[in-house]
């Protein structure tokens, strides 16, 4: 069963951090998560005036980020004392657990910076564990070429292509995330299975690509919501397209949300604010 696009949202204008200016698609407002997917925010300015505020020392608890660089240099510090370089096709699995406190700011005055960072919900029973990261470069990210030109890198997940799986770094997550870049030529294919029951959703960053059976098109800047099937079937437009791919099984619990602050209640909410204030957060 193929799974079909069912809802297109358009990216959203907005900025971040120290006016750092983004395309926000998923996560735009409540109605516009797709568990256990909070958002995804693409940066990609070639002007310094867009990003070099960057985003200073500020506070996470409760999820995960996922910051996948296409061009540029960000450095990463946290209260930990880890630093982590992060230039064009690098990664970073951040887990934030009961709290971090870090900084993300350009390493750059001039040229492109590109790139998407996601916000992956985590379960109750591990939103208070240790926080951790995790850097991973772009040559341990494996990279699939495909036999119509195309190809596809596997940051976290599996795929199964030219006659083999191929597995990528980020594995073992409660949460069983997929997150796939792929590059198609000019009405190029790609079939897939996933598994049934977990969501998955699409963001086309050039180009545009038809889904399914019904070959609705999404075009560049929009995050497509699938539908439950157990076969994604995409095929590129006229211009070829370049797409990011998420999948993950979904929580299914409440979310409370302030912010860096993602919890289960209220009162969560406000004991993470409490923390922060008093210092303890990641403590």
């Amino acid at each position: 069963m193929q799974r079909q696009l069912m809802q297109i949202i358009p990216h959203r204008p907005t900025s971040d951090g120290a006016g750092v200016k983004i395309k926000r698609t998923l996560g735009q407002t409540q109605r516009t998560r797709l568990d256990p997917f909070l958002m995804l925010d693409e940066f990609k300015s070639d002007s310094a005036d867009d990003y070099i505020g960057g985003f200073p020392a500020h506070p996470h608890r409760g999820f995960e980020t996922v910051t996948y660089m296409l061009a540029g240099h960000m450095l990463h510090e946290d209260h930990m004392g880890n630093r982590g370089d992060l230039k064009g096709g690098d990664v970073q699995w951040m887990t934030a657990g009961r709290g971090i406190i870090h900084s993300e700011m350009p390493q750059q005055d001039n040229g492109l910076m590109h790139g998407f960072q996601l916000w992956i919900n985590l379960p109750a029973d591990e939103k208070m564990k240790p926080a951790e990261y995790r850097d991973i470069p772009a040559e341990d990210i494996p990279f699939v070429k495909l036999s119509d030109g195309g190809s596809i890198k596997v940051i976290a997940g599996e795929v199964s292509a030219e006659g083999t799986t191929v597995s990528g770094p980020i594995q073992g997550l409660s949460t069983q995330p997929r997150y796939w870049d792929l590059r198609l030529p000019p009405n190029g294919t790609f079939s897939q299975p996933l598994p049934q029951g977990h969501n998955v959703f699409l963001y086309v960053f050039e180009g545009d690509v038809a889904v399914g059976a019904d070959n609705r098109r999404l075009e560049s800047g929009n995050a497509g919501v699938l539908g439950d099937g157990t076969e994604l079937s995409l095929t590129a437009g006229p211009k070829g397209v370049s797409v990011l791919i998420l999948s993950g099984r979904p929580i299914g619990e409440p979310i409370a949300q302030y912010g860096p602050f993602v919890m289960n209640t209220s009162e969560e909410i406000e004991e993470a604010i409490e923390a922060y204030r008093q210092g303890r957060l990641a403590s």
